[in-house]
């Protein structure tokens, strides 16, 4: 049975904070709110947690696309190529937001991710997200639980969510109501911004 926390961004509690990153080292899967929409995550470097998140979006983890979600552009350098001036400079301007970037990756990628020619990085602009990567010391795994054949409230209400998933995920972050739209998909691997997904981000 997942746990619901309720955690607001004005005042997230610490130590609620702590029990989700407490929960994702010893390889769970939560679902949290974004500046988006409510997604599924984890920790980057649990295979097992990285192999269950697959098994719950039905695909397997060498085919999987999750995004990787972190604090602030400090970790970029782990994952990606390094970046050009203007790339670098186009990102600031655009993060914190409602964006995924795909970025070339680089041989450093956790082992859920080898092989992997691109990475698509997103930095929230939602204090929870970017707290619990802050605690737990690097990203988490990301997938959002959107379904388009779904009804809408499934996606955005907490309560209905956690009874969707109460037997497959550990823990369900109650932040309130979430977004319907997904983040706007931007490949920069040429250097000029290609849009793959428009969503919430206007470039």
């Amino acid at each position: 049975m997942a746990k619901i926390l309720k955690i607001y961004p004005e005042n997230p509690q610490e130590n609620l904070l702590d029990e989700v990153v407490k929960v994702l080292k010893s390889g769970g899967l939560i679902i949290y709110p974004s500046d988006t929409i409510y997604a599924l995550g984890c920790d980057i470097y649990n295979l097992k947690a990285m192999e269950k998140l697959a098994q719950l979006k039905s695909v397997k983890l060498e085919k999987a696309q999750f995004s990787v979600i972190c604090n602030d552009l400090s970790h970029l350098s782990n994952y990606t190529r390094a970046l050009d001036t203007p790339v670098f400079r186009f990102l600031k301007n655009h993060l914190p937001g409602p964006f995924t970037f795909i970025l070339e990756a680089n041989k450093n990628l956790p082992l859920a991710y080898k092989g992997k020619k691109t990475i698509g990085i997103r930095v929230p602009n939602h204090s929870i997200p970017k707290l619990i990567v802050e605690k737990l010391g690097h990203p988490i795994a990301s997938t959002s639980i959107h379904d388009d054949d779904e009804v809408i409230e499934y996606s955005t209400d907490p309560e209905l969510i956690a009874e969707k998933y109460e037997n497959l995920v550990d823990i369900v972050i109650d932040s309130g109501y979430g977004d319907n739209v997904a983040s706007t998909i931007v490949d920069l691997t040429s250097g000029e911004p290609e849009i793959l997904r428009q969503g919430k981000g206007i470039i």
